[in-house]
């Protein structure tokens, strides 16, 4: 059996994963999934929308919810967000 060598070369369109980042459709799927975070964490739960160098959003619980109950981690989790440990 030969072996062939191929060699390629990736080129980062940097301007294009910004403008993507960035984009409406971006904002949508990011703030539906912070505020379906936020709805199954309960009434306490807020939501911050933001930009920055690309969409973001948080959700906020008061800390005693969880540190005692882990209700935000929860919440991510069932909304199917992957939660890991830093």
């Amino acid at each position: 059996m030969s072996r062939t060598k191929v060699e390629f070369r990736v080129v980062v369109d940097s301007p294009g994963i910004r403008k993507i980042l960035k984009a409406q459709p971006m904002r949508r799927a990011v703030n539906a999934a912070a505020r379906r975070v936020a709805a199954g964490a309960g009434p306490d739960a807020s939501v911050r929308e933001y930009t920055t160098d690309r969409e973001a959003a948080s959700v906020a619980v008061p800390a005693e919810q969880q540190a005692i109950h882990g209700r935000l981690t929860r919440a991510a989790t069932a909304a199917g967000l992957e939660v890991r440990r830093p």
